[in-house]
């Protein structure tokens, strides 16, 4: 039969921290105070004192009592670092995700890490649920929600203009200058206004123009003010769902040169980057905004806050980074992200 593993006593630490500093063997130790000698090179390990200051670097017994008890608390290492817990909240606020702040901590080289599954459990506890952690969170809601299929659209699309038809360089996101394109919809009874939201393929840069209703026309006008100021190597396609309000892509053709291609029935999951985008964008603007009387500076401010959030799929960097990597940096005027704003001139 096994005997119950009891833990080292203050007192035991005394003996081990006495016999360590006069160079005792670690076996002798261990036969002294009748314990397996794993024992003993696990505690003198786990409980070692780094200091810069060879004075203070060590076992020492008192110190090493204290760090036993801190990790039998079974507290999460955000409730134990209070300091790192606020700078945790901080980002929350500022609309990052858990797998974003753990990221962006990797990859500045910071003394601490987490993982983003430590972020969660912290939010999640009774400590972050008192805080309302939850409602920072990307989706703002406690548990998990079913998701639903949308209803088919009425749209005819030729053949060409298929999503089977789009070159695989696009799909692989190898090449710069691709478009997904989609319509948020907001609350009936505060009027038709709505929100056009594009998303470049590699860069994941996003622009939202305000429409004044679901009329194709004013859609695609508003579409092209926003692109034109791109050039043409920076605007080469663009991929939708088969919504009416998308029915005079042609236009597009026209004025940009760009080509359009369409999603299959019911699979707006083909168009996921802007699928994505409009779920980040939810976050500031849910669907009982009343957007007719929104500020252009709100709209403004939402865009750069998606614009400069590291993403992980970008290897942290933000959109507006790779987007001005992306740019011919002979086009400094015309390449100014600052120009695809809402309301800019």
């Amino acid at each position: 039969m096994t005997l119950p593993y009891i833990h080292l006593s203050l007192a035991e630490r005394r003996e081990i921290a006495r016999m360590h500093a006069a160079k005792i063997p670690i076996s002798v130790i261990a036969d002294r105070l009748q314990r397996h000698r794993s024992t003993i090179y696990r505690e003198i390990k786990r409980n070692w004192v780094h200091d810069e200051e060879p004075l203070y670097r060590g076992y020492f017994h008192v110190a090493a009592d204290m760090q036993a008890r801190a990790r039998r608390q079974r507290l999460g290492k955000l409730s134990r670092k209070p300091v790192l817990a606020v700078y945790v909240m901080d980002r929350l606020k500022a609309g990052w995700s858990p797998e974003q702040i753990a990221g962006r901590l990797r990859a500045s080289g910071a003394p601490e890490r987490l993982s983003h599954e430590t972020i969660y459990r912290f939010v999640y506890s009774s400590q972050g649920q008192k805080l309302g952690l939850y409602q920072d969170l990307p989706m703002a809601r406690r548990r998990r929600r079913v998701r639903y299929q949308r209803k088919p659209r009425g749209l005819f699309i030729p053949a060409s203009n298929t999503i089977e038809q789009r070159p695989p360089e696009i799909a692989a996101r190898t090449s710069f200058g691709h478009w997904e394109g989609d319509l948020m919809m907001f609350r009936k009874e505060l009027g038709k206004h709505n929100l056009t939201s594009l998303t470049e393929r590699q860069s994941r840069y996003t622009i939202l123009t305000r429409n004044r209703d679901r009329n194709s026309t004013g859609v695609m006008t508003g579409m092209i003010e926003k692109l034109k100021v791109l050039p043409e190597t920076a605007r080469l396609s663009i991929t939708f769902d088969r919504g009416t309000e998308f029915a005079y892509y042609p236009l597009l053709k026209q004025r940009l040169g760009m080509d359009s291609y369409f999603c299959k029935p019911q699979a707006p999951w083909q168009k996921g980057t802007v699928e994505n985008t409009n779920g980040r964008v939810r976050r500031f603007l849910a669907r009982d905004a009343d957007i007719a009387t929104l500020p252009e500076e709100a709209l403004l401010e939402i865009c750069d806050r998606l614009n400069g959030t590291p993403r992980k799929c970008l290897g942290y960097r933000t959109p507006k980074e790779v987007l001005m990597s992306s740019l011919d940096p002979g086009l400094p005027e015309l390449c100014n992200p600052d120009q695809l704003r809402p309301g800019s001139p």
